[in-house]
């Protein structure tokens, strides 16, 4: 409400002090008569004749950059993997139960993006995921897709490995993207245990 009044003010001093304003009559104030009896005649208020700037409106064509609309998933209640992890000779009250996310950003098809395995090694996990275009077209529009599991585990170090090929979006950026399971076994160094497969 403060800045409706802010910006009603602002734009009524603008106008006042941008015109050129002339006066046509002089204010007359009513004539009141105080007996018992009560009697007045109307008074007169000013009148101007404003002389403003001439006002066009019309449209032009520009060329600006608009956002476009991303087309998101709605949030619905659903069952998700669950991973409770014991590490040897920690206490169990380290533990926390966290989200384990995958999102992926596309465009021009629907996009299936699936979390297919979770490997353990010391304090690491690789999260494997596989992203598969499917033939339903999206146009124009941008699509955000994703997976996710939950994780009850000490803190680890959490990296993700994404199946398939990377779209061409700056929020894809975030996660290595690798052509096959095997591409990544060769690229990932040290012993692993799969501890989660779906």
């Amino acid at each position: 409400m403060k800045i409706k009044t802010i910006l009603l003010s602002t734009l009524f001093a603008t106008v006042i002090f941008s015109c050129n304003v002339e006066q046509k009559k002089e204010m007359e104030l009513p004539e009141v008569d105080v007996d018992m009896d009560v009697s007045a005649e109307e008074g007169q208020l000013p009148t101007f004749d404003v002389d403003w700037a001439d006002v066009n409106v019309g449209t032009t064509t520009k060329t600006v950059k608009i956002p476009k609309v991303v087309v998101v998933m709605e949030e619905e209640e659903i069952e998700v993997p669950y991973i409770d992890v014991d590490m040897p000779n920690d206490d169990s009250s380290e533990k926390e139960e966290r989200t384990i996310m995958i999102e992926a950003e596309v465009t021009d098809t629907e996009h299936d993006l699936n979390i297919k395995e979770v490997w353990a090694s010391d304090n690491n996990l690789l999260v494997i995921s596989e992203l598969v275009a499917t033939e339903q077209t999206i146009g124009d529009k941008k699509m955000r897709v994703s997976d996710q599991l939950t994780l009850n585990a000490p803190d680890l170090n959490v990296k993700h490995y994404v199946i398939g090929e990377k779209p061409d979006r700056v929020f894809n950026t975030q996660h290595k993207y690798v052509s096959s399971i095997d591409a990544l076994k060769s690229k990932v160094k040290g012993d692993y245990k799969v501890i989660y497969t779906k």
